[in-house]
């Protein structure tokens, strides 16, 4: 059995007359895309918008880290930062409707390798127990380290 989501993702990309997503550094103009799809999300949905300033993700663009989306037909589908000062991903995030096509997880790669790149033997990160992203992180390879209240920590150590 299929679920929604990978059904509709089918469709979304069969139906698209340019269907191959586009993965790229992530760039200021991409700000107001990328702030919509994290407060979009239903699982570890951003309770006060305030606290996720246009500083903090012009910050992590270049200064604190660096970040990617992906694209598709001019549309970001989802992004992820990678923090260099903290060896760790600081965000993760996919527009609802493309949660399954496959976006997260060359996202999640291309954050990884940066930060190995950078000389970080260990990515960490976090986050709420019991969600599809915990099961997401673990299919991955990562391993859990600790669970403090219901946030669980994982890591990736590089290869």
């Amino acid at each position: 059995a299929y679920s929604f989501n990978v059904i509709n993702c089918y469709l979304l990309l069969t139906m698209s007359v340019l269907s191959t997503a586009i993965f790229r550094q992530a760039r200021a103009s991409d700000i107001p895309a990328m702030s919509k799809i994290r407060l979009a999300v239903t699982e570890n949905a951003l309770r006060d918008p305030s606290r996720i300033t246009q500083q903090m993700y012009e910050d992590y663009l270049q200064l604190l880290g660096r970040g990617w989306v992906s694209e598709l037909d001019g549309e970001i589908t989802g992004f992820c930062y990678a923090d260099n000062l903290h060896s760790s991903i600081w965000a993760l995030f996919m527009s609802p409707q493309f949660e399954g096509c496959g976006h997260a997880k060359q996202l999640l790669k291309l954050a990884t390798a940066w930060l190995f790149e950078q000389g970080h033997q260990v990515v960490r990160l976090s986050t709420g127990t019991d969600t599809r992203a915990e099961r997401f992180y673990a299919s991955q390879g990562w391993t859990q380290e600790r669970i403090e209240g219901k946030e669980v920590f994982y890591r990736l150590a590089t290869s």
